[in-house]
């Protein structure tokens, strides 16, 4: 496994940019036969086993505890930070958090497991943070630019975040006066792991962007929609915040990822590591029993509010994330599942 790691390490140095690993966006695919090929052929319509192949690769998952450290990029609002802490909390499993829940959602990420039977942890906790409100590397950063956000939270004078190479993971949170490549036109978010020779350690990251003032309909889909899904109305988000609520989802694609691919090396489907079809691109655009396509699936509807949601979080949050492979089942699935 060191080996593996050790040579994609080299292989990423010599490029200008980190490969598009995970690069992702949530907005449904503009024609049905992009639909029918990766989400909608199968009886289910939770994607189609027909056309998946994916396949281990031998590097390990994120099998001891997890601490998710935030760095919050740009200024934010502290009940911004509030929605999202409550989600990353809502990992963990909690006899307080009605079905369906965000930890029963992480189960399914848990099945995978590395070489030594060892699966995801299922220990997911909030651990320190850092902010850098004043964007000391600016309000417009290139890929590379994010693993030096990453060098700088770890190595700050003051309160530096620790260097946790076992089960840290590192996520970067830009606000919307933030600009980032390829932002809105292609993703939403990406992972990948720090270079040793940028941050001085080997470790997990991963960046997501706040859209609600670039790009909403492209990156907090479904609370709001694309110009070209006609007669789709959007959804109301449930902590009342469509940049955020967007975020979440793809905070959750994120780790998904993160944890049963860290090092590029383990779950993927494709036959380049650098280009990889991970266990959340799988299922792009699926929320409930039926999503395909510009359809979300079936969703769950707050009473009185309105808002729609298919988790239960930590002090009454809900939350809307998309569904992930299941390598058992052969297909989307999540806790909002109706044959459930």
């Amino acid at each position: 496994m060191q080996h593996l790691a050790a040579v994609l390490l080299v292989l990423a140095a010599t490029t200008a940019l980190p490969p598009g690993a995970a690069a992702w966006r949530p907005w449904p695919p503009r024609d049905n036969a992009t639909a029918a090929a990766g989400l909608g052929a199968s009886k289910r319509l939770e994607g189609s086993s027909e056309f998946v192949k994916l396949e281990y690769h031998m590097g390990p998952v994120l099998a001891s505890a997890i601490t998710v450290h935030p760095i919050w990029y740009g200024p934010w609002p502290a009940a911004q930070k509030r929605t999202i802490r409550a989600f990353l909390r809502s990992l963990s499993p909690s006899a307080a958090i009605p079905s369906p829940s965000v930890s029963a959602w992480w189960r399914t990420v848990r099945l995978y497991a590395d070489q030594t039977s060892a699966n995801v942890s299922a220990s997911v906790s909030l651990g320190a943070e850092k902010s850098d409100a004043r964007m000391s590397r600016g309000a417009r950063l290139s890929r590379m630019d994010i693993q030096a956000v990453v060098r700088d939270a770890v190595t700050a004078r003051t309160r530096p975040l620790p260097v946790d190479a076992s089960g840290g993971v590192y996520l970067v949170l830009t606000s919307p006066d933030v600009a980032v490549d390829d932002f809105c036109g292609q993703v939403c978010g990406f992972h990948y792991f720090t270079f040793a020779s940028v941050v001085g350690s080997t470790l997990p990251y991963a960046w997501v962007g706040n859209s609600a003032r670039r790009c909403p309909e492209v990156c907090a889909y479904p609370f709001a929609v694309p110009a070209y899904v006609r007669g789709r109305r959007p959804e109301s988000p449930p902590n009342g915040d469509v940049g955020v609520d967007g975020m979440v989802s793809v905070i959750a694609h994120e780790l998904a990822e993160m944890a049963s691919n860290p090092l590029a090396n383990a779950w993927y489907a494709g036959g380049d590591p650098s280009f990889p079809t991970e266990i959340a691109d799988l299922c792009e655009g699926i929320y409930g029993t039926g999503g395909g396509g510009a359809y979300t699936g079936q969703l769950l509807t707050d009473a009185r509010s309105g808002a729609a949601y298919n988790v239960n979080g930590v002090g009454g949050r809900r939350f809307l994330v998309q569904w992930v492979w299941n390598p058992v089942l052969s297909y989307c699935s999540g806790p909002n599942a109706l044959d459930q």
